[in-house]
């Protein structure tokens, strides 16, 4: 019998003040104060003693950041653009829905591609410049097994003469 898969941890159903958020997020309560400063996030609600307060969705939203930021090198401007892509899909996707004009749908659909095709740029971008990183390290990596060679076979890798015993 295969045993059952874990399930991550639920995310917690009442509202958090932002250090229990920033714990669960794996971020700083400061990296959270500075994403909402830029307009990266908005806390759910206010206490009344006016405590930040954050629900599921802000703490998803948070991993999603870190991920993107952590994982991924992505700046905070790219995050920021890909997150508004992500609320305008939402919301064209409700204008679509509710729309059976067929300009109103054509214009809907020209607005997606827009940021579709954004998107790709900034990715075909980030993807070039891994690429030229990874080719960097492959070189500095070749030059490095030159050296070893050199060392091993008894030479100065420094002066090109035979290394002095």
């Amino acid at each position: 019998m295969t045993p059952a898969p874990v399930a991550p941890p639920a995310a917690p159903a009442r509202l958090l003040r932002i250090q229990e958020i920033a714990e669960l997020a794996g971020i700083t309560a400061r990296s959270i104060r500075y994403y909402e400063e830029i307009g990266l996030l908005a806390p759910a609600a206010r206490s009344e003693g006016a405590y930040r307060l954050y629900d599921n969705d802000d703490l998803e939203r948070l991993r999603f950041i870190a991920g993107l930021r952590n994982d991924a090198g992505f700046s905070l401007a790219e995050i920021g653009q890909l997150l508004e892509d992500d609320q305008a899909r939402q919301r064209n996707r409700v204008r679509f829905r509710a729309s059976a004009d067929p300009a109103e749908r054509a214009a809907v659909i020209g607005d997606a591609l827009e940021r579709v095709d954004r998107q790709i740029v900034t990715l075909e971008h980030k993807r070039e410049r891994l690429a030229a990183m990874i080719d960097d390290a492959q070189r500095r990596r070749a030059h490095l097994r030159g050296h070893l060679e050199d060392v091993l076979a008894g030479r100065d890798p420094i002066h090109g003469d035979a290394a002095t015993r």
